[in-house]
């Protein structure tokens, strides 16, 4: 038998075996492509995560946003039109938290199969029941919201909501997976049934803790965890605050001071650092979705952090 490399050497390969060797790659390439069988544009991480958990192999998935950006204020890069052009599914939070952006970027791309009253077009909020909605609409009381508080993830019941309509709008775009979708959705229901009593028994010592935040955004993680919103940094939603809202807001809360300052990764920690001086108060910053923190890398790890940071600053 000669050595090995005596063959390499006196092996060469003929141009019909280099071209069918090329042509055998292409094919295997195309194949293994070709087993994502739907294009997802998601909006935001957390949607793009929860896609990702139902449909598997089975789905492309491109998230416009990442954790570190705020996605009040996104700009409709060319990027984001091309990969709205070809996608099959949209999945995005809605209730106006991407009204800066995503009509821009529909109206763009000219794909009849994501625009409003299509199968392929889903916003979250449209699913689940939506907290504070305004009594009077009023743009000098800042950027609110006309159908209610848009940052419906962190609680993750209304997570477990928009799963289902995931599941039965990837089962009508894409019929021949129908089945492995309704399959995977019912165990992830199951897994995260099991994740969120789990941490509700390990966030308890929240329950009542009063907390301030930079933003609006903490509605529904205080909503789910019973824990009581004591106001924002912010004087109005959207308006950074100046030293006189600083000022007042302090004044509020000096008999009954707040026990956390909640803030995520990209809002300016300024103020929450100059109330946490006054009020003796920890900063927390907590991950805004998926990919927020390196312990975030998934939807469990999302909730996991969070709950984990909180209670570390508590204590």
């Amino acid at each position: 038998m000669q050595p090995l490399w005596t063959m390499e050497a006196t092996v060469k390969p003929t141009l019909n075996e280099l071209v069918g060797a090329c042509v055998a790659a292409v094919l295997m390439t195309a194949a293994g492509l070709a087993r994502a069988d739907v294009d997802v544009f998601a909006c935001e991480p957390v949607w793009g995560a929860l896609v990702a958990e139902i449909a598997g192999d089975k789905a492309r998935v491109y998230t416009a946003t990442t954790a570190l950006q705020d996605p009040h204020r996104v700009e409709a890069r060319p990027s984001l039109l091309a990969r709205a052009r070809t996608a099959s599914l949209l999945v995005c939070t809605g209730a106006e938290l991407e009204i800066g952006w995503l009509p821009l970027v529909l109206r763009q791309a000219g794909n009849p199969g994501i625009q409003p009253g299509a199968p392929g077009h889903l916003l979250a909020a449209e699913h689940v029941s939506l907290l504070e909605v305004p009594k009077v609409l009023d743009r000098s009381l800042g950027d609110v919201h006309p159908a209610g508080n848009p940052h419906i993830w962190y609680d993750p019941r209304n997570i477990a909501r928009v799963a289902v309509v995931v599941v039965e709008r990837l089962a009508t775009i894409d019929p021949a997976n129908a089945d492995t979708y309704r399959s995977r959705g019912e165990a992830f229901q199951a897994r995260w049934r099991d994740a969120i009593a789990g941490w509700q028994r390990e966030a308890a010592p929240l329950r009542g803790v009063k907390a301030v935040s930079s933003h609006l955004d903490m509605t529904y993680l205080y909503a789910w965890l019973g824990m009581v919103n004591d106001g924002t940094l912010e004087p109005r939603p959207g308006i950074a605050p100046a030293a006189g809202d600083l000022a007042l807001l302090l004044e509020r809360t000096r008999k009954d001071p707040p026990r956390l300052i909640v803030i995520t990764p990209f809002q300016d920690r300024r103020a929450a650092d100059w109330l946490a001086e006054r009020t003796r108060a920890p900063v927390v910053v907590v991950p805004f979705t998926v990919g927020g923190t390196s312990e975030a890398r998934d939807l469990y790890g999302l909730f996991a952090d969070t709950i984990v940071r909180l209670l570390g600053a508590l204590n």
